[in-house]
């Protein structure tokens, strides 16, 4: 049997450890290039390696995507830099993030078995809607 001391060390490192989050930004704005907005899809998915698919019109933009973190919390805050801080280097369009879902690996594989969300981002890449 464990002690308490032993209890709260396991604990404390189930909470530390990374898990994965699946991640759907949806971003909006003035109409853009269909072109140029393929291009800086294409460029952040170069930039950020775990880019499963983005989505594209001219107007708006779907990104989904896989991210390690600790909690909810720390995988919704770096989705919402995401935009941002790839903007300039990517060039993307000067859109603004109008949704964010971050759902745990558990509960997106419970929801595509279940029939419910999104079908597994196939095939990966950049796509128009």
């Amino acid at each position: 049997m464990a002690s308490v001391g032993e209890d709260e060390r396991w604990e404390r490192a189930r909470r530390d450890a990374s898990r994965l989050w699946h991640i759907t930004l949806s971003v909006a704005g003035d109409a853009a290039p269909l072109t140029d907005v393929r291009r800086g899809l294409e460029r952040l998915a170069h930039d950020h390696p775990f880019l499963l698919t983005s989505r594209y019109a001219c107007d708006h933009a779907e990104i989904r995507y896989w991210e390690e973190a600790r909690d909810l919390h720390d995988a919704a805050a770096v989705a919402l830099r995401l935009w941002g801080e790839h903007r300039r280097t990517a060039q993307l369009p000067p859109w603004e993030i109008v949704g964010l879902e971050v759902i745990g690996r558990e509960t997106y594989h419970q929801r595509i078995a279940e029939g419910y969300g999104p079908p597994p981002a196939v095939p990966v890449g950049v796509h128009p809607f």
